[in-house]
């Protein structure tokens, strides 16, 4: 655009606007602007009072309207995802005949067409302990109405399986970019099963309409075996706790020994024994000590059949359980993390062992570390422009007045998502703030010719008071019209409804604040600032009366 406008635009004018009038029309309006603000800044305590409030004003309110923080935009696919929990210990064939198979029953109508909502596809995925369903209805619009198909029918009633569905988002998995983590830690395995049993219950009360998803279960039912070491057998045999430790992966799922790399591919060399039906046979298998003898593994430890969680997770080495939680629709990821820490944090602080932790995790440490980011980015943007500017006017001084309008953009943005928040549930997310680093670089326009005009006609010999007053008179027609085309530009994507307008919604809000604002006080607020001190100027350039010879005064005046 700055090729062609320098390149093209002045040739092309040149030879198809040959008769275009050149006269302003609205000529007359824009020298009544300007004289009007140069009366309002008539005075150095007009001018002292104006730029009071335009600097500290917008910066508080600023903090005081400033919207509830957010990571990214929830914008949603046209599918529902359910996850389920099955019962501990169940088989295959038994989720597939008792579970899988009465949901497909009940979605048959659905694909077929004979209920509503319609659906296009589906797919189910499971695992050891959970699955999944994925869901996608052939009209957009009813989406809604099949998640709440889904919860309300679909996967309820049956014993011992919990179900959690939501609409699909395209930002993350299961909650999307607003999922928060809360990771409890200890030694001590049924302390923190019943710390999370509780952190699930004061969560749904505190945060009515969210969903908390435990993750491993909280149950301890899945069967286990627990290997109890005979430490006197296994010194005598020559290993340590570690060895039996590696043996008994061997005789499980298998033990990573190395590597094959036939020139071309790496393959990993994996170490597994032959498998075993039942704990009386795998403690009758036989393994080769290094001290020569080979001894039944019911030896070296003992076999006990108990039950336990359906998966270890940790965290730096520390057992840890993660509770999910998807904050409800209209709560922003900052309120309901604020709600977290002051309303269920101390309770299961008190439930939690001495040696007990919580840390947060998913979306919420995300949001800490993209505000870092993000305030670097735009200390960074400031310092460039500043830098850039200081080089284009040749003066830091008029460089920094351009900046000092900044404040009147952010209270704008701020402001606009505010108002927009009334209709539409519009956090300030990271698109939102990079909202605010776009602004730095289009509120400065209107500042910068500003500037200019006036350094220009003060270096033609005006005073400053002259100078401001044309500059103004000379620059309104093309700062209204900058502004007016970029407002106009963004309205759309504030106004309009649609599949995927979440996303730079709330960008184009704080835009479209910023420009309006910043607009109408930077015609105030740059002119008080460039007139600071135009009384002692012009006193220091009058010097003692030239001696005048020939026409009187009032015939010098008049030529």
């Amino acid at each position: 655009s700055l090729l062609i406008a320098v390149m093209v635009l002045p040739v092309a004018a040149r030879r198809w606007l040959p008769d275009v009038p050149l006269k302003d029309t609205h000529a007359g309006a824009w020298s009544q602007l300007a004289a009007k603000i140069k009366r309002l800044t008539g005075t150095p305590t007009r001018r002292w009072v104006l730029i009071g409030t335009l600097m500290t004003v917008p910066v508080a309110a600023t903090f005081m309207m400033m919207p509830q923080l957010d990571y990214l935009p929830p914008v949603k696919r046209d599918a529902v995802d359910a996850y389920f929990r099955f019962p501990p210990g169940a088989s295959t064939e038994l989720i597939k005949e008792e579970i899988i198979d009465p949901m497909v029953e009940r979605l048959r109508p659905y694909m077929a067409g004979e209920k509503e909502p319609a659906l296009k596809n589906y797919y189910f995925l499971t695992w050891s302990g959970g699955g999944t369903l994925g869901i996608r209805a052939r009209d957009q619009g009813k989406v809604e109405e099949l998640q709440r198909l889904v919860r309300e029918e679909i996967t309820v009633g049956f014993p011992d399986t919990q179900a959690f569905a939501a609409q699909g988002n395209l930002f993350g998995g299961f909650g999307g970019s607003r999922s928060i983590a809360i990771l409890l830690q200890s030694r001590d395995t049924a302390a923190l099963m019943e710390t999370g049993r509780l952190g699930m219950g004061l969560l749904q009360q505190e945060l009515p309409g969210s969903q908390v998803q435990p993750w491993p279960g909280l149950e301890v039912a899945q069967p286990e075996l627990r290997l109890t070491p005979n430490d006197q057998r296994i010194i005598e045999s020559g290993w340590s706790r570690g060895d039996i430790a590696s043996v008994m992966r061997a005789l499980g799922d298998g033990i990573w020994v190395g590597e094959h790399f036939d020139g071309e591919r790496r393959m990993d060399i994996i170490l597994r024994a032959e498998g075993w039906e039942n704990p009386e046979e795998l403690a009758n298998v036989p393994v080769a000590t290094p001290s020569g003898a080979v001894l039944p593994l019911g030896e070296l430890v003992a076999i006990e059949r108990t039950v336990g969680p359906n998966m270890i997770h940790r965290i730096d080495r520390r057992r840890t359980i993660r509770l999910n939680v998807n904050p409800p629709e209209r709560m922003s990821l900052e309120e309901s993390l604020r709600i977290i820490k002051e309303k269920v944090e101390p309770r299961l602080r008190e439930a939690l062992p001495a040696d007990g932790t919580i840390l947060y995790g998913g979306s919420a440490d995300s949001l800490s570390s993209a505000i870092g980011n993000m305030s670097e980015n735009f200390a960074l943007a400031l310092l460039v422009l500043f830098m850039l500017m200081s080089a284009l006017f040749r003066s830091m001084k008029d460089s920094f007045l351009v900046l000092l309008c900044l404040p009147l953009a952010t209270v704008g943005g701020v402001a606009a998502i505010r108002i927009l928040n009334l209709i539409y549930f519009q956090p300030l997310d990271l698109l939102s703030m990079i909202g605010f680093i776009i602004l730095m670089g289009l509120v400065v326009n209107n500042a910068i010719l500003l500037v200019h005009q006036t350094r220009t006609a003060e270096r033609e010999g005006l005073s400053r008071e002259d100078a401001v007053e044309q500059a103004l008179r000379l620059r309104l027609r093309p700062i209204f019209m900058s502004t007016l085309t970029s407002l106009f530009g963004m309205l759309p994507l504030v106004l309009m409804p649609g599949a995927g307008s979440v996303i730079y919604r709330g960008l184009a809000t704080v835009i479209v604040g910023g420009m309006a604002v910043s607009t109408i006080f930077t015609l105030v607020l740059l002119p008080s600032l460039l007139r600071v001190g135009e009384s002692r100027l012009a006193s220091s350039k009058e010097g003692p009366a030239p001696e005048r010879i020939g026409r009187p005064v009032w015939q010098e005046n008049a030529a």
